[in-house]
This record gives structure tokens, sequence and C-alpha cells, in this order.
């Protein structure tokens, strides 16, 4: 397999795919703790169960892409969509002052670096000849 910038990237975003999925669904009160955000209500486990079960389906999707970018591009497609989400809905919280830059780490650049390399590396032409 061609290690190339692509399949770094969707590789490195499956990767935080898949321990965001487990952190959801397995321990989202220790992950709220650990940012330093205010105990969550006994409903919130359900809600992040299920981002947890979609973070683990989105992981799959990036090891898929990551083996055989030019098969999967829709699953990049969808990952652009995202992390554009993600990063709007990070900006937005931050300016509304309901979480810090501290507490959102990561999320304040991370998206912004990925859709980059999505979008500069997305691969336009499927490669394959068909018959």
């Amino acid at each position: 397999m061609k290690v190339s910038a692509l399949r770094i990237t969707l590789g490195a975003i499956g990767v935080i795919q898949m321990i965001l999925g487990i952190v959801f669904l397995f321990a989202p009160g220790q992950f709220a703790s650990v940012l330093g955000l205010a105990a969550i209500p006994a409903w919130v486990p359900w809600m992040f169960a299920m981002f947890g079960a979609r973070a683990l389906g989105f992981a799959y999707g990036m090891f898929l892409a990551m083996r055989q970018p030019e098969e999967h591009r829709a699953w990049i497609g969808a990952m652009i969509v995202v992390q554009a989400i993600d990063w709007l809905a990070t900006i937005y919280f931050v300016l509304q002052g309901a979480v810090t830059l501290p507490q959102v780490s990561g999320a304040s650049f991370l998206p912004i670096i990925f859709i980059f390399v999505l979008l500069t590396a997305y691969p336009r032409h499927n490669s394959r000849v068909v018959a």
C-alpha cells in the first residue's frame, strides 16, 4: 500500500473516531470531567452512546477509505462535511463562552487541517478501467 498524505490523514481520522466512539460509548461522564466540564445530566450517556456508535461507523469508513481511497470517495466526502460541522460548532460554542479553547483543544484546529488534506488529496477520478 502506497503511503500518502491522504492515507495517513484518513488513518489518523479513523483512530480519532475510534477513540471518541469508545470514550463516548463507555465513559462520557469521565471524559467530561477530564475536560473540566460540569457533571453531565443522567440522559447524556444515552445520547453519547448513539454518537459513539456513529463515530465507530465513521472509523470503519475511514479505514476502508485509507486502504482504497478511489473506491471509497463517498466516505471521504462525508468526512469533509463532518469535519466542517465539527469545526463550526466548536468555534460557535467557544465564542458563546460555553467551552474554552483549552477544553476543545484539537477540535479548534484539527478539522481545518483534515479538511485541507482531504480536499487537496481527494481522489478525483477512479483509476480503475471499466471494461
